[in-house]
């Protein structure tokens, strides 16, 4: 029995093929560039939306805590409540009619 020795290099082979066909092998590298970039703009879609539905998030938090401080301010400038407090630690009064002094400036 004898052996056939064949000595095919299977690179030169595709070299070969690749230097035939240069409009193809352009063709496959634009629509594995355009893959690629499909994919990239999805995820940075994703991302995006992900980040803006955290704001959103954030912005109803900020909202509501904007509504209590409303609020807190609001009960604690009620003209009683101030009247009561001044009254009670500062010991002060409405003045009386007699007690009232007019400053009149020419």
């Amino acid at each position: 029995m004898t052996v056939a020795t064949t000595n095919f290099n299977l690179l030169s082979f595709i070299f070969a093929d690749l230097a035939r066909h240069p409009v193809r092998v352009l063709l496959f590298l634009a629509v594995l560039i355009s893959a690629g970039s499909v994919i990239l703009s999805a995820h940075h879609n994703r991302q995006m939306a992900i980040a803006l539905e955290k704001m959103m998030q954030q912005q109803d938090q900020l909202d509501v805590e904007w509504r209590h401080l409303v609020l807190e301010q609001s009960s604690l400038t009620e003209h009683n409540r101030i009247e009561s407090l001044v009254n009670k630690n500062l010991d002060m009064h409405r003045p009386q009619p007699d007690e009232e002094v007019v400053v009149r400036i020419r």
